[in-house]
Order: structure tokens, then sequence, then C-alpha cells
């Protein structure tokens, strides 16, 4: 990744983690979404979020966003802004829930 650029990346939960081809599943409601990336030094920055739009979630060289006004969140959106500081945090983060990231230039799914 060239320096300055940012990553975006797309957070799933492949139904079969040996076949990311056959479609994905729940990542959880926004609150378990919210309580599970807590656990990796990930959660809102304190504004007051709005009803509508879009929740940003800021995370050691990344942010998460998803669209509010769902109750189960089957993606996010992951902009990498550091990947050295990034990356060990988002690597982990996959592993231990099941989920994948795909990268939206590649098409990729790798985590």
């Amino acid at each position: 990744m060239a320096k300055g650029k940012k990553r975006i990346l797309v957070l799933i939960k492949p139904r079969d983690a040996a076949d990311p081809s056959a479609g994905n599943v729940s990542l959880g409601s926004p609150k378990e979404i919210i309580g599970t990336l807590r656990n990796y030094n990930t959660a809102p920055d304190g504004s007051e979020s709005k009803r509508l739009g879009t929740m940003v979630l800021h995370g050691p060289g990344f942010v998460v966003e998803y669209a509010m006004g769902h109750d189960e969140l089957m993606q996010a959106m992951v902009v990498v802004n550091h990947q050295d500081f990034a990356w060990p945090v988002i690597s982990k983060m996959c592993r231990d829930n099941g989920w994948k990231m795909q990268d939206t230039e590649s098409g990729q799914i790798f985590g």
C-alpha cells in the first residue's frame, strides 16, 4: 500500500469459512458489533449519533463504518489509514470472530 493511500475493505462473515463463495451470514446486531469491537480498541468517538446515516467506529489505524437503521449487519466497511497499526488488530479481530475481509479493488478475500 502506497504511503498516504487508504485501503478499503469489506468486513463479512462467510457461511462456510472453507468456501467464502457460499454466501455470508450476519455479523450481528449493531449493539453486538460495537460490543465485540470494543475488545479490539475500536469504538465510537463519543459524538452524538444520528438515527439515519452511518455509524463510525475508530480503531488503531482504521475506522469501521456501517449503515445505521438495520437490526442485523451483513457487512461493514473498514478503511485502513495506517496499515502498520491496523493490520495486527484487524487480523486478530477476524481470526477471533470467524470474519473475513474482502478487498474492494481486487475482490480478494482474506482474514
